[in-house]
């Protein structure tokens, strides 16, 4: 009679935890949220309004004082890279400030490659909004972030349990009301929209534990 052959679940069963991203993988992912984030930063700056997060205080900036876009999401992003070098560490900040710039750099090429005489309102808020959502679903999914509150939301979660989310909608309210006092109510509206749509990406796909890797 043959020996009994020993019997490994392992055998059977496939690992739970799949494989990290390879560092290809990281810069490819890296890629394609900073050029997801940039048209959509792209698309909302030309139809004239704005979102939520470091986005949205560039895209106000811009329609303020007539500085473009590309230029003002890094150099607002400064400080809170500054911070997030002192609060969450070298990498994540080093991580940041490369994001930042390259986003900016990425806005201003969308900017001079896509020439767009006319935009439909609801299309630069949800298209732009999608993109946008979509940018920072990816940055996340590859360890990046855009900056700029979303840092100090997090620093604030692990500091003093406030729950991010609530914290980063207090900014961007106050971003809303902010911007109310100095553009027309219709453009509110349809950044409201955008915002929305940028929103929706993130609840509908960004869900801890759904992926591996």
């Amino acid at each position: 009679m043959a020996p009994p052959v020993a019997f490994h679940a392992a055998d059977t069963v496939a690992p739970d935890v799949a494989p990290l991203h390879t560092r290809l993988e990281d810069a490819y992912g890296l890629f394609i949220g900073i050029l997801f984030s940039a048209m959509g930063i792209a698309l909302l700056a030309r139809g004239g309004m704005i979102t939520g997060g470091i986005a949205g205080m560039a895209l106000l900036g811009s329609l303020l004082t007539g500085h473009a876009t590309a230029l003002l999401v890094p150099l607002i992003n400064i400080p809170f890279i500054a911070f997030s070098l002192y609060a969450m560490g070298r990498s994540f900040g080093i991580k940041s400030a490369f994001v930042s710039v390259a986003i900016g750099v990425g806005v201003s090429i969308i900017t001079r490659s896509l020439d767009v005489s006319n935009i439909d309102n609801g299309f630069a808020a949800i298209a732009g909004g999608t993109f946008l959502g979509m940018g920072i679903l990816c940055l996340a999914r590859h360890n990046a972030s855009l900056g700029g509150t979303s840092t100090l939301t997090l620093w604030i979660q692990k500091r003093y349990r406030i729950n991010a989310g609530k914290t980063q909608l207090a900014f961007d309210l106050a971003l809303f009301c902010v911007a109310a006092a100095y553009l027309p109510a219709a453009k509110i509206l349809w950044s409201a929209l955008g915002t929305l749509a940028m929103n929706a990406m993130l609840i509908a796909w960004h869900k801890p534990g759904r992926y591996r890797g």
